[in-house]
């Protein structure tokens, strides 16, 4: 997100919106999205009549809504292009969504938005999600995800996720991921780690949350790495074998 703040040379802000919550009816996901649409004119309006704030310029992005229906995601893809901005959010598909009603509606709404202007999936995700995402077109993401999971014992490594509270690890001497470079991978063990959690020490917290970020921070940068080497539909199949994992189709 920084490296596209500078890349557009603005701060971003997002417009106003109702995020549907999840499963809703179509009347209510139809009305919602009408709403927000209406919401978004007024949000520009208030831009171009708004100096910016404290010398920075500020960059609005609309949020592509619809729940889960193809028709809304696509009139609310449509809609949002037309207001030319610099980049564009979809909104709406992390309140409990499936996976592939994820996937489906962020194809559906990647493929109506301007592939040149960045596009922001809101709240998402997992390591998977970011990836799949990323290989239909996505560019930007935000999630607690990292840090809340590191709170309840939940890290994320290259081999799949290990669940630190489990009794497995009372007396396993090895680092989270043999191949991290995090400070917590090469400072402390598994069983230390589940020695802080069990004690309800905060410094567990805290110790797994700065290996949850690194390793998020090193996802996407290998990610990064990949799609400028052309190297993508590679990147994801060795993803998914390190984690036994079939490649989905």
């Amino acid at each position: 997100a920084i490296e596209i703040q500078r890349s557009i040379g603005a701060d971003i802000i997002m417009a106003f919106d109702e995020c549907t919550p999840y499963p809703c009816d179509y009347a209510y996901a139809k009305r919602s999205m009408h709403l927000t649409h209406r919401w978004l004119g007024r949000c520009f309006t208030a831009m171009e009549q708004t100096e910016p704030k404290y010398g920075y310029q500020q960059a609005l992005f609309p949020i592509v809504q619809g729940s889960t229906y193809k028709d809304l995601r696509e009139a609310s893809a449509h809609a949002i292009a037309e207001f030319d901005a610099v980049g564009n959010a979809i909104g709406g598909l992390s309140v409990g969504e499936p996976d592939d009603d994820l996937y489906e509606m962020t194809a559906l709404v990647c493929g109506i938005l301007p592939t040149e202007k960045p596009r922001y999936l809101m709240g998402v995700g997992t390591p998977i999600n970011l990836l799949e995402a990323i290989a239909l077109g996505v560019d930007m993401f935000d999630c607690v995800m990292p840090t809340r999971n590191a709170r309840n014992g939940h890290l994320f490594t290259r081999h799949g996720v290990i669940k630190i509270r489990n009794q497995q690890y009372q007396f396993d001497t090895k680092p989270l991921d043999e191949h991290c470079q995090c400070y917590t991978c090469r400072h402390y063990s598994r069983a230390y780690l589940k020695h802080l959690d069990k004690c309800k020490e905060m410094l567990g917290a805290r110790l797994n949350s700065i290996h949850n970020l690194h390793y998020y921070l090193e996802l996407m940068q290998d990610i990064r790495d990949a799609i400028a080497q052309q190297r993508l539909d590679n990147f994801v199949s060795e993803f998914y074998a390190l984690r036994g994992m079939p490649k989905p189709p």
